[in-house]
């Protein structure tokens, strides 16, 4: 004897035959507008939230919804181990060539030879070296300190007096950082100087180092173009190398004095982008006045 067939369909309803959509339901692929098969929602959606109505990230683009934690808003912002080279190997570095000056170690000879084979006196490297003058260097960096000040004031932008300020008191550590190892090392100088001692560190590479690698970081966020970035940059270590070679054809300082400086420059301006980097990063997140930035 065969059972009856039981009607298809949920308890209470004896309507036989396929179960029937009911409103506010949706399956995952039935017959759309496009075609058979085609996905849809029940509720006349689109498969895919529209480009224009998507939620920008960070940076004003549209993309992830929510914003990617952690996204930078600042070219200034690096990583982690960006960081630790920029300060852990030219400290390191710096900490090695200065034991080996205080030490008489080894170092200084490959250092005597390499000074004799490069020592050259003519004008030009003396001009390059005056690059590296107080008188010089320091008016640039103050030229640009009152542009960045004026236009960050004009902009409404949050904290704009922090760049220059930064800027201008790292200028000031320059003399009391480099003066006192100057005297404790006591180097002599090459023999292309008069007989005297503190060439070590050069001055003059910190002085251009610091000066020309400030005013680039505080010009950087007011430039609108990459190009116009890049040209920034390019000049600047054009300029802090054209005094370290000027200092070393003519015979002003070691080849290691003017490395020595390079790697206290280094650990310097690391920590002046780490400052405005985080004064970007916030004021990017402040008032909607903090957020109006260079134009």
């Amino acid at each position: 004897m065969r059972d009856t067939p039981r009607p298809q369909g949920t308890v209470g309803d004896f309507r036989p035959g396929p179960p029937q959509l009911r409103p506010g339901r949706a399956l995952a692929h039935t017959t759309g507008a496009s075609g058979s098969g085609s996905p849809h929602r029940s509720d006349g959606r689109p498969p895919q939230t529209p480009r224009g109505a998507r939620r920008s990230d960070p940076d004003g683009r549209p993309g992830t919804t929510p914003p990617v934690p952690g996204r930078p808003t600042s070219f200034l912002h690096f990583r982690p181990a960006g960081l630790v080279g920029l300060l852990g190997l030219p400290a390191l570095l710096f900490a090695l060539i200065t034991w080996q000056v205080v030490a008489r170690g080894p170092l200084l000879r490959a250092d005597s030879r390499l000074s004799s084979a490069l020592v050259h006196p003519d004008r030009f490297s003396e001009l390059l070296s005056d690059l590296g003058n107080v008188q010089v260097a320091v008016p640039v960096l103050v030229l640009v300190l009152a542009y960045a000040a004026r236009r960050g004031r004009a902009t409404g932008t949050d904290r704009w007096w922090l760049p220059p300020t930064a800027a201008a008191v790292l200028m000031a550590l320059v003399p009391a950082v480099v003066v006192p190892l100057k005297d404790w090392t006591a180097r002599p100088g090459t023999p292309a100087v008069p007989p005297a001692v503190g060439y070590f560190p050069s001055g003059h590479t910190a002085t251009a180092a610091i000066a020309y690698g400030s005013a680039a970081q505080v010009l950087l966020p007011w430039l609108t173009s990459a190009a116009a970035r890049r040209t920034a940059v390019a000049v600047c270590a054009a300029l802090v190398l054209g005094v370290s070679y000027g200092l070393v054809r003519r015979g002003y300082h070691w080849p290691l004095d003017v490395v020595a400086s390079w790697c206290l420059a280094t650990v310097l301006l690391t920590f002046l982008r780490l400052l405005l980097s985080r004064s970007t990063r916030r004021s990017s997140s402040g008032t909607p006045s903090s957020r109006t930035g260079p134009s």
